[in-house]
């Protein structure tokens, strides 16, 4: 088969999207498909065989990231050259309605990623009234496809109650292998400042206003009061690492890690803090759990999906601020508990690997043409 992938993020860019993106086109590579991959040029970077690179313009407030504009002509030519069986538009910005007008003009049945959730992005920064205008732009791209993949069951059920005509669950993956409690180390450790028997928390993600930290600070801080031993641990950049630095000068900030050596600040660590509300999955949930850490999250997006809370960590009742704080003093204050949750938290993501993940996608894409699509994700929850 020959897929055709058009997204706005790429790595090396550092994001859930970009990632989840880039494991899906490995996988049906690995599966022996063709994949054109169709994004804006980065810096100094050259197409690779299978890739058509078009212009795109940096992301206001996020350095390094970058949009791509319209490019319905390229898409045109080179799927009329090269015609893919299927289509899949990961992102929603001027690339992507481009790729749907193509698509739709060429008769290319075309699966949606949901990865953002827009709507809430305009409260966190103070624009509540667009919330609705939003919904409504997101609706009436995805609508024009066959499939709006989404990653989780509550996902699914929002945005079918929210007029989107086909929502699909495809699970997420994560790579166990990478994400090892093994890779635990020491030095790491000392370079923070945390011995042996100290207590190291993390986040890891973007640092900006959708990603609630106020919530994450509030909670190191109560349970500093019980174990001043505690640092606090963030990896990322983002609009809000400037003034986080400056009110938190004892926050240690590690920037953007990748690979194994992001896996080692995971697995180096005690517990993992992800306040964020506007996610419609968080892939480092996985990544964490993978590492065999404790993990404190909300009740929603991957958290729903395979923490059990008390188990596995805490999934705290979605917006219950307290509770998450609570949680936090909780897991720092009693050791033996921690340590069992984060060996639970590892084996129950186990079974989520990335083969079975792009054996499922490709299912889908292959269904596109059909009247029904299989909801994967279903036959293993």
């Amino acid at each position: 088969m020959r897929y055709a992938i058009v997204t706005e993020t790429y790595p090396p860019e550092i994001n859930g999207v970009a990632l989840t993106v880039q494991a899906l086109e490995d996988g049906l590579r690995a599966r022996g498909h063709d994949v054109l991959v169709a994004r804006p040029r980065q810096d100094a970077c050259e197409p690779r065989p299978l890739e058509l690179l078009v212009r795109g313009l940096g992301l206001p407030r996020y350095p390094g990231l970058r949009f791509g504009l319209p490019a319905a002509r390229a898409l045109l030519a080179a799927w009329q050259a090269a015609p893919p069986d299927a289509v899949y538009i990961a992102t929603e910005g001027p690339l992507g309605w481009s790729a749907m007008r193509a698509a739709r003009h060429l008769g290319i049945p075309v699966a949606t990623g949901f990865h953002t959730r827009y709507d809430q992005y305009m409260r966190s920064y103070g624009l509540p009234l667009l919330q609705p205008v939003a919904m409504h732009w997101m609706r009436r791209f995805h609508n024009q496809g066959q499939a709006t993949l989404v990653p989780t069951q509550e996902l699914q059920d929002f945005l079918r109650d929210a007029g989107f005509a086909n929502p699909v669950r495809l699970s997420r993956a994560v790579d166990t292998r990478l994400f090892h409690p093994a890779r635990r180390d020491q030095a790491t450790r000392d370079s923070w400042g945390v011995g042996a028997d100290a207590l190291a928390v993390i986040h890891v993600g973007r640092l900006a206003p959708e990603k609630n930290l106020a919530l994450a600070v509030r909670a190191f801080r109560t349970l500093q009061a019980t174990r001043p031993d505690a640092r606090f641990v963030l990896v990322g950049d983002g609009p809000a690492r400037l003034q986080l630095a400056r009110d938190n000068p004892d926050f240690i900030f590690c920037g953007i890690r990748r690979d194994e050596d992001l896996a080692r600040h995971f697995a180096s660590a005690d517990i993992f803090l992800f306040p964020s509300r506007t996610e419609t999955f968080g892939n480092v949930t996985l990544e964490a759990m993978a590492s065999g850490i404790a993990t404190i999250a909300f009740d929603r997006g991957a958290a729903r999906e395979a923490i059990r809370d008390g188990v596995h960590g805490a999934a705290v009742s979605d917006g219950d601020e307290d509770a998450f704080v609570s949680a936090c003093v909780r897991l720092a204050s009693e050791p033996v508990l921690r340590g069992g949750m984060a060996m639970a938290a590892r084996q129950a993501v186990l079974r989520l690997g990335p083969e079975q993940v792009a054996a499922d996608f490709d299912q889908l894409l292959q269904a596109l043409g059909g009247t029904e699509m299989p909801d994967v994700a279903l036959a293993r929850a």
